[in-house]
């Protein structure tokens, strides 16, 4: 790879161009990782001397690790060329209004303002390495939900409350990036949903990596207590760089006795992107998780949400939809740990390769020795609209009590000419006749969306359709 983190090409995520020559932040790091650099960023982000000691000895199991070699290669990434922090140069503001031009536009053209006066309880925005707005909607406020950075919760009222829980389900010895992540990790939102409480309309935080030759390594950490219930939207994206650009952020849900979470994400990253992101929840009884995922850019993903269903009666289901076109390694998938009584999950995941993209699916279900009533049922479809491309499906199954049912599905296949020829024979052109086919492919997954966020996963769709 290229190595003149100035020069940028033409931003195709959602049209957006971004010719910058420089960055405009006030202060970065160095390239590469050293423990030096690591307290830079304990100094920048004003940390508590435990979140300063936890960052060093993250550091320590980080370097004493070995990189993983069972998915796509990462070999194009350097940790040496990755600067870990880049500070936008604005303080986080509670008025859209006071946000920098600059700043703000990205965001407005990405729709984020719009989307918040529409259909949003709240929203969080993060440029590079620092949140740079954040509001929640008064009612939302005064019903108790918290809704804020994680710079704000770990240095304010929540700070035990953040300390307790934060990389506990995702401990730094997990795997090398999950102990890179505990060392550099940089912005994210706290939210806390008190016992009871339904907000009506989701929370979304947007994340933008807007450096060349940068890492963004958000912390999201979420408390949804006893009976409360909500909908937490995520959205990544990022302009084109000929530099690598690294994603490796840690999401972590704790979803107390007969809560509802529901975690969606669309991911749009582009396509010099390592997209290494690691997400688990904690279910208590007669909770419910659900994910909703779309995978649409990176030129290399990891991404396998993981839930642990420790009560009694939790349950989870996970609907997801990964998109990989030319030059893109996009390995996929879900995980889940059956651990309570009479727990239920259900994955149904789909794939689209086109021009020479490669998906890959990997499920793990885990059934403990007293999880006695399992049920779970994995499927997986594979769509490859030409001969280049490939399609994998891995799935693991670990099952220690006799009394589980269990079942896997799984189809590879390609668009029916005969389905074409149908709908061409009607006066529609081959073209958008493909396109009707792969949108019907990925209606599972969009009927999970509120109506904008599913109205902008088929226009990514359609992109990807038209650039490969």
């Amino acid at each position: 790879m290229e190595k003149d983190a100035k020069k940028c090409v033409r931003d195709v995520d959602h049209s957006l161009y971004d010719f910058r020559d420089e960055d405009n932040s006030s202060f970065k790091t160095s390239a590469g990782l050293t423990p030096e650099i690591v307290s830079q960023i304990s100094d920048e982000k004003h940390d508590p001397e435990w979140m300063r000691e936890f960052r060093q000895e993250s550091l320590k199991i980080y370097n004493g690790m070995k990189m993983s070699d069972w998915g796509p290669p990462i070999d194009g990434l350097n940790m040496d060329d990755i600067v870990t922090y880049v500070r936008p140069d604005t303080e986080m503001k509670g008025k859209w209004s006071e946000v920098p031009d600059d700043i703000k536009n990205t965001f407005e053209k990405l729709g984020i303002p719009e989307a918040e006066r529409k259909s949003l309880a709240g929203v969080g925005a993060q440029y590079d390495s620092e949140v740079v707005y954040h509001n929640v909607r008064e009612e939302v406020a005064a019903q108790g939900v918290v809704y804020t950075d994680m710079e704000s919760a770990i240095n304010g009222e929540y700070a035990d409350m953040v300390k307790e829980h934060f990389m506990k389900l995702v401990p730094p010895t997990d795997h090398k990036f999950a102990a890179l992540h505990g060392a550099v990790w940089s912005g994210g939102s706290f939210v806390y949903v008190p016992p009871g409480v339904k907000v009506d309309i989701p929370l979304q935080s947007y994340f933008r990596l807007n450096a060349a030759g940068a890492g963004q390594f958000e912390h999201t950490l979420i408390i949804v207590d006893k009976g409360a219930y909500l909908h937490f939207i995520e959205g990544c994206s990022a302009p084109k760089y000929s530099v690598a650009n690294l994603h490796a952020g840690c999401v972590e849900l704790f979803v107390a006795e007969g809560a509802w979470l529901r975690y969606s994400t669309i991911e749009n990253w582009s396509k010099n992107m390592y997209n290494l992101n690691t997400k688990r929840s904690l279910i208590e009884k007669d909770g419910t998780m659900e994910w909703v995922s779309g995978s649409f850019g990176s030129h290399t993903s990891y991404l396998y949400p993981m839930t642990i269903l420790k009560g009694d009666h939790s349950r989870m289901e996970y609907t997801g939809i990964t998109f990989a076109g030319r030059d893109q390694q996009l390995d996929t998938g879900a995980k889940v740990a059956h651990v309570g009584k009479n727990t239920s999950s259900h994955i149904v995941a789909k794939s689209i390769s086109k021009s020479g993209g490669e998906c890959v699916f990997r499920s793990s279900v885990t059934v403990g020795k007293a999880a006695s009533g399992t049920k779970s049922a994995v499927t997986c479809d594979s769509l490859m609209l030409d001969s280049e491309s490939r399609s994998d499906t891995i799935p693991a199954m670990d099952i220690r009590n006799d009394s589980a049912d269990i079942g896997h599905e799984a189809r590879i296949g390609r668009i029916s000419d005969d389905a074409v020829f149908y709908l061409m024979s009607r006066g529609i052109s081959e073209e958008d006749a493909r396109a009707m086919i792969v949108s019907g492919f990925a209606e599972p997954v969009a009927k999970e969306l509120p109506l904008e966020y599913a109205v902008e996963m088929n226009n990514l769709i359609k992109l990807e359709m038209d650039n490969g």
